[in-house]
């Protein structure tokens, strides 16, 4: 069916994928009551599919939101229903750059059930054994050779039926990372907001916390509700949240805005290897905008304890991602976000112009793999980071910053030196206790001032073209 009509179309896509899920759950819940099926039960992922006929010009300023070239584009779509503003705005955007309108229909891609079941409430697939069936002759399950990451890392500019990819992720990769981020975060991901910051230590989420309360009392702040591990929900600066006996791997928090543009903190922990999973599933959401505030190692002797670190460039010693993004790469720093980063930073601190440059630092910032680098033969380690003229060094950073570079995914990084173990400063509970104390409520209100100038700025503006490649997808 075709639509001239963004609002439309998307109501389409919507009643396609919930009654393709109501054939799969309803199945699975005969075949559980033993009314076993004859054949397979299948249904099948909704899409998006527009043909563009020739090379309009189109505004060179906008990084989204067109095509490059004639020919037929077409993706799959999952949770039309959580990506309801995001999809109207994108196929809106089509319409009006290329004058077209949109065909939805049913794909040929099968839905799992595993995915139909996580979206449809408490149903759940029993582990192997338990059934009395094998349950892939019956219905299709995930299949990790279609869920990759093919179209963003740039290896595939051709569906199997020879349209070119809409979007960057098909349907059974977002509905594999929505799984994740629920597992890891013990969040939904209805309550994920377009601005995230990620934190390696606790302290930043219980400032987090108390930030949020103050602005759920404030009238005019904009924010509706404060979500946790556990979906658990306050509304007021005084409802009750116990928190979870269990924490899980990365957990998250909500400052939550009606339109969806408010304030996201995860805790990934310590590690390149939870920076990359968590960015690898959250950017399936697609946020406008991600940062790092955290802790790192200052490595110049010039450096404070409580000084901030802004990144311009990033050494990557990580290797998390050296298989899908190689380390000759590039990553740039994004004007608009160091801008952002910076302006914040002056209003927090009242500092500005020369006497900010007392407690900011700009520069390279090292992202290792090897929490205990200081035990190794320094010559090496150290001697790379005085070439690289690194300033600070810590395990996430430059992972979160690439992964956003090939997600396209605004990105940036302000550290707060916590130790200079190259001068005799490490992170020592009584010295860590004083700086936790003095600096991380200011560091914390300094990533929330940055990602309210971000939301200030519209979308065309915050997604830089310097993260577009030759062959790019039309949505964000």
């Amino acid at each position: 069916m075709r639509f001239d009509d963004a609002a439309a179309a998307v109501a389409e896509l919507e009643r396609l994928y919930a009654a393709s899920v109501t054939v799969l759950r309803e199945g699975f819940a005969r075949a559980l009551g033993g009314a076993l099926p004859e054949g397979r039960v299948r249904a099948f992922y909704p899409e998006i599919r527009l043909e563009v006929t020739g090379f309009e010009p189109v505004d060179s300023r906008l990084s989204f939101g067109h095509v490059s070239a004639p020919g037929v584009y077409a993706t799959t779509v999952t949770r039309p229903d959580l990506y309801r503003r995001y999809l109207t705005e994108q196929i809106e955007l089509l319409m009006k750059h290329h004058g077209v309108s949109v065909e939805i229909a049913l794909s040929q891609t099968p839905i799992p059930l595993h995915f139909a079941l996580e979206s449809g409430g408490p149903q759940v697939v029993p582990q192997e054994g338990v059934l009395s069936f094998v349950l892939r002759d019956v219905f299709d399950v995930p299949d990790l050779s279609t869920t990759n990451d093919d179209i963003v890392n740039g290896d595939r500019l051709f569906n199997a039926d020879g349209s070119r990819p809409l979007a960057a992720f098909t349907a059974q990769r977002i509905d594999y990372s929505l799984a994740r981020l629920s597992h890891y975060t013990a969040t939904l991901p209805e309550h994920f907001q377009n601005y995230v910051l990620f934190t390696n230590y606790q302290f930043y989420v219980d400032e987090f916390e108390a930030r949020a309360r103050e602005l759920l009392g404030q009238s005019g702040s904009g924010y509706t509700a404060f979500v946790g591990p556990g979906n658990q929900v306050i509304t007021t600066p005084d409802g009750e949240m116990p928190g979870l006996a269990r924490l899980p791997q990365m957990p998250a928090w909500h400052l939550k805005r009606a339109d969806g543009n408010g304030i996201t903190l995860v805790n990934i922990g310590v590690g390149p290897s939870n920076a990359k999973t968590a960015t690898d599933h959250i950017a399936v959401l697609r946020p406008h905008a991600w940062l790092m505030v955290g802790h790192c190692a200052g490595l110049r002797n010039s450096q404070r304890l409580g000084d901030f670190v802004l990144a311009h460039a990033y050494l990557r010693e990580d290797h998390v991602l050296d298989e899908d993004l190689p380390v000759w790469v590039p990553i740039p720093a994004l004007a608009e976000i160091q801008i952002a980063l910076q302006q914040a930073l002056a209003e927090v601190t009242q500092l500005e112009g020369y006497e900010l440059k007392r407690i900011l630092r700009t520069g390279t910032v090292a992202t290792i793999d090897n929490r205990n680098w200081e035990l190794r033969d320094q010559s090496g380690p150290v001697a790379r980071l005085s070439q690289a003229r690194a300033i600070a060094l810590d395990m996430e950073s430059a992972t979160i910053a690439a992964n956003g570079y090939r997600f396209r995914v605004p990105y940036g990084t302000l550290l707060c030196v916590s130790d200079k173990p190259l001068h005799g400063e490490l992170k020592l509970p009584g010295m860590a206790s004083d700086f936790y104390r003095a600096q991380v409520g200011r560091h914390l209100d300094i990533g929330l001032r940055a990602m309210e100038l971000l939301r200030a700025m519209p979308p065309e503006r915050i997604h830089s073209r310097k993260l577009r490649s030759f062959e790019e997808t039309a949505f964000l």
